[in-house]
């Protein structure tokens, strides 16, 4: 006779250390990947997630993409947020992280609230395809360790997918570029910046609103950009 399985234990402090721990590994050894020293917090994470709360149409189901996943900080914050019908494509690229992300969908509260409508996807975002539509994406992609052309593509690639009136959300750390003018190497400092000007092309053209979040580690602020609804 088989043993009888263990039921599943509900999300707590260790089940947020380990995932802490797993980013922390993952980080020391894909940093340009990750591009982080810990997950995100929940105050970035529900930021991240507002435009499922600000809905121009209360009774329509949203499609939702987060593109850099991680070990799921900001998805389990943008499960939280989901109501009947919305949909949430995972897109990661580290299969550690995407391995942890499926098991996440069985074992954490809030996304296996929401499992079957959230489906997790390992590989770039861009390879993604241009048949999607989204009207809400959530961006943690390390565009400061990304090229401009890797940038350009990127966002490019987003508001393709992007619906009219559609939000992209994404974040950065503050000062990281004053910080890599001291210490970095030249070529690093000036990959950052070309890459920074691109991220500030977008955001002059599309911004709707950025906010700092001092509750993170490192402090971070978050872009909140609009597709126009005329596009």
């Amino acid at each position: 006779m088989a043993a009888p399985q263990k039921p599943l234990q509900p999300a707590g402090l260790d089940s947020h250390l380990r995932d802490a721990g797993l980013f922390i590994r993952q980080a020391i050894r894909t940093f340009r990947a990750t591009g982080a020293v810990a997950p995100s917090s929940p105050a970035l994470a529900h930021r991240l997630a507002r435009f499922l709360d600000e809905r121009d149409d209360p009774d329509a189901p949203l499609t939702v993409m987060e593109a850099g996943a991680g070990t799921g900080a900001v998805s389990r914050a943008i499960a939280s947020h989901m109501r009947p019908g919305d949909t949430l494509d995972l897109v990661e690229t580290n299969p550690e992280f995407t391995g942890h992300l499926a098991e996440l969908l069985v074992a954490d509260p809030e996304l296996s609230r929401v499992a079957d409508r959230v489906t997790v996807h390992q590989m770039p975002v861009t390879n993604m395809g241009p048949d999607r539509r989204y009207d809400v994406i959530v961006s943690g992609l390390p565009f400061a360790n990304f090229t401009a052309e890797e940038v350009r593509e990127i966002m490019e690639y987003y508001f393709s997918v992007l619906r009219p009136g559609g939000h992209l959300s994404f974040f950065g750390y503050l000062y990281t570029k004053e910080v890599k003018a001291v210490i970095a190497p030249r070529a690093d400092y000036l990959r950052q910046a070309r890459s920074s000007w691109v991220v500030e092309e977008w955001v002059n053209r599309y911004g709707i609103g950025t906010e700092p979040v001092l509750a993170n580690l490192p402090p971070a602020w978050i872009h909140h950009l609009r597709k126009p609804a005329e596009d």
